[in-house]
């Protein structure tokens, strides 16, 4: 289930990336103040980080914001300004949110 998919700006690496207001917070609702997503991070062709990042979410003017472990995948999949990514929950088993790549440059 899609959450949301957003084009990165500069914005998004220097406050956080903060959810667009179309996204699908229904898996999210419990966040209230900071909570961890363990997060499995894909490129568009399909390779994965070795290990899941855990992205702190919280709330900021009623939004809720990426912050510590965003900058990680940001700094270490070399996302720019540009970019897409898709950010879901796949539910098959046990939950488990992903964060999928797109370099759009």
């Amino acid at each position: 289930m899609e959450i949301f998919r957003k084009k990165l700006t500069s914005v998004d690496f220097d406050r956080g990336l903060e959810l667009p207001p179309r996204s699908n917070l229904e898996p999210l609702q419990h966040v209230q103040g900071t909570i961890e997503l363990p997060t499995i991070v894909e490129s568009a062709a399909g390779d994965r980080l070795p290990d899941p990042v855990k992205i702190h979410c919280s709330t900021r003017r009623g939004s809720l914001v990426f912050k510590s472990g965003w900058y990680d995948i940001a700094r270490n999949v070399g996302l720019k300004s540009g970019d897409t990514v898709i950010f879901y929950q796949e539910v098959n088993g046990g939950a488990q949110f992903k964060l999928k790549v797109r370099n759009d440059r």
